[in-house]
């Protein structure tokens, strides 16, 4: 009884790890939707819509893949979710200097990686990055420095490598693919949502 009670809090983790796993699979399935569909790396500038404005589904940059998943996974508009709180709290996002902006854009602002980051972190979605691949789970969304300034986003995939690390679907130059890119730059983010609801049915009801 006393091995069991020492186990227990290391099962309950697992159990709550993988439920969460599974229940954020919705999210991984509207990222992957993304390859094949989008083949191009877009960044430039356009007027878009709001709220719920989109480029074409063929074109886009890393952001537009994680805007995009949300969107269909989840209901939730960054673009509106973003700009709400970045016209609320301007001085809690960065305002680099090449951005050259004095105010909200909902044009672009959702588009850019340190945007979102600070956004997931507001809302109270942040992990503390590790390089262990057992603490990235299916649907978490990743943030990397490429270096010279370059950030990069993108969410983790439920397939994994032959040395379990997971895979990533992200949009770096060529359109959205699924690769291994989890450990191959330094990861500066990472943020899980909650585990989406499941629908309930009439045997749940008393």
């Amino acid at each position: 009884m006393k091995n069991f009670l020492a186990v227990a809090p290391g099962l309950l983790l697992w159990a709550c790890a993988m439920a969460a796993a599974a229940n954020n699979a919705d999210i991984v399935t509207a990222a992957r939707a993304q390859v094949g569909v989008t083949l191009r790396y877009d960044p430039s500038y356009r007027k878009l819509k709001y709220p719920n404005g989109d480029l074409p589904m063929e074109r886009g940059v890393c952001t537009d893949v994680v805007v995009r998943a949300l969107r269909t996974a989840r209901a939730m508009d960054l673009q509106k979710l973003v700009h709400e709180d970045l016209a609320a709290n301007w001085d809690a996002y960065p305002h680099q200097r090449r951005w050259n902006l004095d105010k909200p854009d909902p044009n672009i602002d959702h588009r850019r990686v340190p945007n979102l980051m600070t956004w997931f972190r507001r809302a109270g979605h942040a992990l503390e990055p590790s390089r262990d691949a057992a603490n990235y789970l299916p649907g978490d969304i990743v943030a990397w420095d490429l270096g010279r300034g370059i950030l990069h986003i993108g969410i983790v995939s439920d397939q994994k490598t032959a040395d379990r690390t997971p895979l990533v679907v992200h949009n770096i130059g060529a359109g959205a693919r699924e690769e291994d890119i989890l450990f191959r730059y330094t990861i500066i983010g990472q943020y899980r949502l909650p585990a989406a609801r499941r629908p309930s049915s009439p045997s749940d009801r008393p």
